[in-house]
């Protein structure tokens, strides 16, 4: 069993995070917008939130929430993106360690969880926001291109036999 599961992630590699200040609801949005794209474009887009010049698209929080410029309802969650980055290079680095291409890491999963909330303050007791996010990259292949996968398929359709014609008898 456990020859099976080393065997399956053998192209992958993942990080962890607990116990982070952040919100469950922007870990979530940012979640859903990385997740199946590549660290690369990741990495670039968490800078630009964190520098106020992209917004993340919001999908599921958005009651009473401004739209910005090119897209609909969004906000720019500074913290959290910082935490996420942090996250990505912590997984490409554990992808190097393991020999993958970090060229070519897609991310494919990517969540974020609700973390235990410990009570601070004194009198009045505050809860305080905490979250858990976990990250999988796995290594992937460029696709071919249209143009070479049809060139492909035209020299097998050329070295096969023409199939002989059926008869019928009568």
């Amino acid at each position: 069993m456990a020859d099976k599961q080393q065997t399956e992630h053998v192209h992958s590699a993942c990080a962890r995070m607990t116990n982070l200040p952040i919100s469950t609801k922007h870990g979530v949005e940012i979640s859903n917008h990385f997740r199946f794209k590549k660290t690369a474009f990741a990495k670039v887009y968490l800078e630009e939130i964190m520098h106020l010049k992209k917004a993340l698209p919001f999908t599921k929080a958005t009651m009473d929430l401004g739209h910005k410029p090119g897209m609909g309802s969004g906000r720019y969650p500074q913290k959290a993106a910082k935490f996420f980055l942090r996250l990505i290079q912590s997984a490409e680095a554990n992808a190097q360690y393991k020999g993958l291409d970090i060229n070519s890491l897609v991310i494919t999963k990517l969540l974020a969880n609700k973390a235990a909330i410990p009570f601070t303050g004194k009198r009045q007791r505050f809860k305080t926001k905490r979250s858990h996010i976990e990250i999988e990259v796995t290594e992937r292949k460029e696709k071919t291109s249209k143009k070479e996968s049809s060139s492909v398929k035209e020299k097998s359709k050329v070295e096969q036999k023409p199939k002989a014609k059926k008869t019928m008898p009568g």
